[in-house]
């Protein structure tokens, strides 16, 4: 671009110089005014329509019917966008084009050509992974900037790895690197990777839950789990399968809000839990996605603190992200009844998450799944090697009062917990998750006469998803194709995350029969001693 310099011309001798006066002072001010004029009214009137439509929202009117004032009211709005467009917008688009305009004093122009600023940009890498190694080492290069730079996620995992040896003086021999998809992980699964770990998986079954065989995988490193579970599923099959119940559907989310008193507090309290309120709540609520729907609205005050714990369906994911989308929204409607209504965080730990907490464990969250089965006394005898008696009596002992004794918070159970991060390891669920995943309590009774065994799990609070996070890498993919619950569902949103659910619960059902029963039978020890015990010499492979 070229800008245009006027040469002043020097004045005559003995004559001051006078300021350059313009030519049309009032027609500048009558500008001026039509503009803070127009301005006053678009936003006026936007005001007033937003202020009109939400009334409509809140009484349930179709926001097509317009009244007289609407109509002249959307009229004004338009007429004012499109003077402020063509007033700003051609001022905008002519700029260039007035500054080469020249009044008839002007005697000459010298076009001189303006500098171009040069783009500040990141020096150029290194040509070999060596140098790049070292430049990371020394910090000229983040590390975390590598897959951008190099736009190679393999190559900048090797480079990261090789940095992280150089500058720890540690070797990580034995952790892979190769024959990972880095690419699939990009901004998304695991930051600044240097390698993956490797974790065996195994099947257990067929679990005949529901009438349908399944064949569970699970990721786990300790010893007899996958064949303990595995027994238990033998069980269940011989003596007619288990059956699952799905109570409820509902990830939840609580943010905290703060106001100058406890009573204004309680006014939002009291207008949250309104069900006159509830509907426009939702369909605010529920704009965030295709597949939130709101379902419940708690709230709980703390002085002049607000807990508001939003409930909803999430579809086939396990529904984090959704949920939080969701809750914003109607934060930001509620400001406009509750101004002085401060939002210290969108989470405030009455959700509850990746925490033991009582509320996951009477309230619920995700899927809440009660499983179970009626083993026959002739199964307990021959392939749990146990009684009937010896089972109800153990359980009540330890299950129950033992679990009482030691305070448990949802941990009425032998090692639930052991079966669900196994399954979630395996299908890409969030192991965080597993804290509240694992609430359980495991109840067994004497039934038909006292002959054969009823056991069931109930599970308040399993969270998990078929779509996102690490459900979409190839291993993890492949695992929920093994159970039929790849992806999203077609023909139901949400069915395939609540068939997982239940899987989860009978595979829950199965490690705990088959857990209980080595116990009453004296055989746990001797199990673990046989198949959780290594024979390698452990100070070889340590130097």
């Amino acid at each position: 671009m070229e800008v245009r310099r006027r040469v002043l011309r020097p004045a005559p001798a003995g004559e001051p110089l006078k300021p350059k006066q313009d030519p049309h002072p009032h027609s500048q001010q009558q500008s001026y005014l039509t503009n803070a004029v127009f301005f006053g009214l678009f936003f006026s009137l936007a005001y007033f329509l937003l202020h009109r439509w939400r009334e409509k929202i809140r009484t349930s009117t179709p926001l097509h019917v317009v009244t007289l004032s609407e109509m002249a009211a959307i009229v004004s709005l338009i007429a004012s966008f499109f003077y402020l467009m063509a007033f700003f917008g051609i001022t905008f688009i002519l700029h260039p084009f007035l500054n080469y305009r020249s009044s008839p004093e002007d005697d000459l122009d010298l076009h001189i050509p303006k500098p171009v600023p040069t783009p500040s940009c990141p020096a150029a890498l290194p040509h070999h992974d060596e140098d790049i190694i070292l430049a990371v080492v020394s910090g000229s290069i983040p590390s975390y900037s590598l897959e951008t730079r190099l736009d190679d996620t393999r190559r900048a995992a090797l480079i990261r790895r090789k940095a992280v040896e150089h500058i720890t003086g540690r070797s990580l021999e034995g952790l892979p690197v190769e024959g990972f998809d880095y690419d699939s992980i990009l901004g998304q699964c695991c930051e600044m990777p240097i390698g993956f770990v490797q974790i065996p998986v195994g099947v257990a079954g067929p679990l005949l839950l529901d009438g349908k065989e399944y064949t569970v995988p699970m990721a786990t490193t300790e010893g007899c789990l996958v064949a303990s579970t595995n027994r238990g599923c033998k069980a269940i099959h011989v003596s007619g399968g288990a059956s699952s119940m799905l109570l409820r559907d509902a990830m939840t989310r609580a943010p905290v809000v703060r106001f100058n008193s406890a009573k204004r507090a309680s006014q939002l309290k009291f207008y949250l839990e309104d069900p006159l309120n509830f509907d426009s709540l939702a369909v605010v609520f529920n704009k965030s996605s295709r597949f939130a729907r709101l379902q419940d609205i708690k709230a709980a005050i703390a002085g002049k603190n607000l807990y508001i714990r939003f409930s909803c369906t999430t579809g086939d994911a396990m529904g984090m992200n959704m949920v939080s989308k969701g809750v914003q929204n109607v934060l930001t409607f509620l400001q406009s009844d509750f101004p002085d209504m401060d939002v210290i965080g969108i989470s405030g730990n009455f959700c509850s998450d990746k925490k033991a907490a009582a509320v996951n464990w009477i309230e619920g969250r995700g899927k809440s799944v009660v499983c179970e089965a009626v083993i026959k006394e002739e199964v307990v005898k021959k392939v749990l090697k146990t009684s009937v008696e010896a089972l109800v009596e153990l359980n009540m002992l330890k299950n129950l009062t033992g679990s009482a004794m030691a305070g448990a918070l949802g941990g009425f159970n032998a090692h639930a917990s052991n079966i669900v991060s196994a399954v979630y390891l395996a299908t890409g669920q969030d192991p965080a998750q597993n804290v509240e995943s694992s609430h359980c309590i495991t109840m067994m009774e004497a039934v038909n006469d006292g002959k054969d065994l009823h056991i069931s799990v109930t599970m308040p609070s399993l969270e998990v998803g078929t779509v996102g996070g690490g459900t979409q890498l190839a291993s993890q993919s492949a695992c929920l194709n093994l159970l039929g619950v790849k992806g999203a569902s077609k023909e139901s949103p949400g069915a395939n995350s609540r068939l997982l659910a239940t899987i989860v619960a009978g595979s829950v059902l199965a490690g705990e029969l088959s857990l209980m029963s080595a116990i009453a039978a004296g055989q746990l020890v001797n199990s673990h001693m046989k198949y959780n015990r290594s024979s390698k010499d452990i100070t070889k492979i340590g130097s």
